[in-house]
């Protein structure tokens, strides 16, 4: 476990700054304050009253999503959440879930026998069994691009898909690109529909053309990529918007494999902006998903809902981040 001098050595302070960060003393900047707390947390410190019984406990349980090492998608959404709990005297835990778990766990039931007063759900899929639970569960709960209609505790935080996707199409159409695919994720997805749909959208309102061909279903990794790229190259595709960097990557091998240049004779644009997009060869453009923010705006909504304040959806806004993958169309 980190100690109060494992702070003071990472962020260069002394350890009586860090003390009074910790206990909130009035005679540091608010800045700072934060800064020790932020670090506290990514480096697993906890404190006397974090251990006592009288602390209010969350839970963020994660499925299909990597989230233990800061290039995985999931560590800032996680993080990001904890850093805000931890200042609002939350103890949070995180657990790992299967489907094998959820049919033989009821939600409630283990929220109540665990003494947990909200969660944060991540990484779940449509047809999961909690999902059906949530509809009709009193406990606050936030779902990380899942959304259930109706139910006043339940609550939706995400990044704004149609704005994202439409940036990207518009920034391809800047450089002369009309023939553009969206090779997306795993088919019974929320978000996965939602980027269709955003694509959809945007191809119709700048009068692109499209057709189911060019949006094919996948999987959220990097090998998806070999089971699609030829045949859209083979349409004369000049531009593949991904449904994340993972699949962007994929592409990115895939065409180099086949004989084309990224970016001279194909553009690639990812979604999400991980670590990974820097180190590619070219770097990825990409929409960029502020996951720490994400993260943060989970633990918000879901202090809102114990706190009786029902929140539909909290929708963060993407911001597209410009890289060397993409390039003006061939002619």
């Amino acid at each position: 476990m980190a100690t109060i001098k494992d702070i003071a050595n990472k962020l260069g302070i002394s350890v009586s700054t860090v003390s009074k960060g910790l206990n909130g003393a009035s005679d540091i900047s608010e800045h700072l304050r934060q800064s020790v707390l932020d670090t506290a947390v990514e480096m697993g410190y906890t404190t006397k009253q974090m251990r006592g019984k009288d602390r209010r406990k969350l839970c963020i349980f994660v499925e299909n999503m990597d989230y233990e090492t800061p290039e995985q998608f999931g560590y800032d959404i996680i993080l990001g959440f904890r850093q805000v709990a931890f200042r609002e005297n939350y103890d949070v835990t995180v657990l790992p879930v299967t489907p094998s778990f959820q049919s033989t766990e009821k939600y409630d039931t283990h929220m109540l026998k665990n003494g947990y007063v909200g969660a944060f759900m991540v990484g779940f899929a449509l047809q999961d069994e909690w999902m059906k639970q949530f509809i009709t569960t009193n406990i606050p709960t936030v779902l990380f691009d899942n959304y259930i209609k109706k139910n006043p505790y339940v609550g939706y935080i995400g990044t704004d898909s149609f704005e994202g996707i439409d940036d990207a199409i518009v920034h391809l159409m800047e450089l002369g690109h009309r023939r553009i695919a969206l090779l997306n994720g795993s088919a019974n997805s929320m978000i996965s529909e939602q980027r269709r749909q955003a694509y959809i959208d945007s191809m119709t309102a700048h009068d692109l053309p499209f057709s189911e061909a060019t949006m094919p279903y996948g999987y959220y990794v990097a090998d998806s990529a070999k089971d699609h790229v030829g045949n859209l190259l083979s349409m004369g595709i000049s531009a593949i918007l991904c449904g994340n960097d993972l699949i962007a990557s994929g592409v990115i091998t895939e065409c180099k494999l086949r004989g084309y240049r990224v970016p001279e004779d194909i553009s690639v644009i990812g979604f999400d902006d991980i670590p990974l997009s820097t180190k590619l060869n070219p770097p990825l453009t990409t929409v960029r998903q502020d996951r720490i923010e994400l993260g943060k705006s989970g633990f918000y909504t879901l202090h809102s809902l114990i706190n009786h304040v029902s929140i539909s959806k909290t929708m963060l806004r993407p911001q597209l981040i410009l890289r060397k993958s993409t390039a003006k169309a061939f002619s």
